[in-house]
């Protein structure tokens, strides 16, 4: 069962929300969807939510039986020997957001910046940037990136490259460290904090256009990152590889990064591994740029 409480939203973000959970009251939402979905209309509210507020409360496997999340300013979500609990706050820790009262005016916008920057990109110098990342497990919400990777093509046809390891507070499962070679002691010797390598890593991306493969998974755990150490996430224009290789290349047994980097004559020797895996996907850009599939 997942609650969600809303106050001072856009109406839009209201009915978007009916698609998935019924409005039992005004501002109270009640429904019972996987931890994916859940996940993913949560990152919608916290993006659409004005100068609004919002809680949501979910099973979860602790003492209590549940877990909260909240956007409230005067509040925290702490957590005390595994008991989450709501922390009143002695003055609002966050800047006031623009209001959604212009929402539908910005998305116009940004989607018209958008499309001149794809027009413009063609025809310019812009630098095209291959991000990914390693991870504890599946779900943003409960796992932790251990790696970002991204490699930048530049104009002079030379490529730069920005590669962390990420510390966690958790252990490392013994499958994830079979998977991706990376270890604890690894992380704890190397490794730097989750909100000094998202900062570096927007100065190292920049203006770029960003590329990745199945980028839709490594998008959340980005997003889930960045809202969580209140840095503002990325604004640059993105595309998705995978759609694009299953338009083009209908016929593959599967759309694993792989099957598609064997497809396409390009080698990965570290496969799971977030640096060599954006060189291969870069790699894999410059490829569908020149058979006609992609534009950037």
């Amino acid at each position: 069962m997942i609650v969600v409480t809303l106050t001072k939203v856009p109406n839009a973000l209201r009915g978007d929300l009916t698609k998935w959970y019924q409005e039992i009251q005004t501002g109270v939402y009640v429904g019972n969807v996987n931890a994916r979905v859940r996940d993913s209309l949560w990152l919608r509210i916290v993006e659409n939510i004005g100068r609004g507020e919002a809680t949501m409360v979910y099973n979860a496997n602790n003492e209590l039986g549940y877990q909260f999340k909240t956007t409230r300013h005067d509040h925290q979500v702490v957590d005390f020997d595994g008991i989450p609990l709501m922390m009143h706050l002695a003055a609002s820790q966050t800047a006031e957001k623009h209001g959604y009262s212009n929402a539908a005016k910005f998305h116009k916008a940004r989607m018209m910046t958008q499309k001149v920057q794809r027009q413009q990109s063609r025809h310019s110098d812009e630098s095209v940037v291959a991000v990914d990342i390693e991870t504890t497990g599946l779900d943003p919400s409960k796992d932790a990136i251990i790696s970002i990777a991204a490699v930048k093509s530049i104009p002079d046809g030379q490529t730069s490259e920005f590669n962390r390891l990420i510390k966690i507070d958790r252990p490392l499962s013994q499958k994830i460290v079979a998977l991706t070679g990376i270890t604890r002691d690894m992380l704890n010797e190397q490794g730097v904090s989750i909100a000094m390598a998202l900062s570096e890593m927007k100065v190292f991306i920049g203006n770029s256009v960003i590329v990745g493969y199945n980028f839709h998974f490594d998008e959340m755990f980005l997003k889930q990152a960045f809202i969580e150490n209140d840095i503002e996430r990325l604004t640059n224009h993105t595309t998705d590889l995978m759609p694009i290789v299953k338009r083009t290349n209908v016929f593959l047994d599967n759309y694993r990064l792989s099957t598609v980097l064997a497809d396409f004559q390009i080698v990965n020797l570290r496969p799971h591994n977030a640096l060599s895996d954006a060189k291969a996907t870069l790699e894999l850009t410059y490829k569908l740029i020149n058979d006609g599939s992609l534009n950037v």
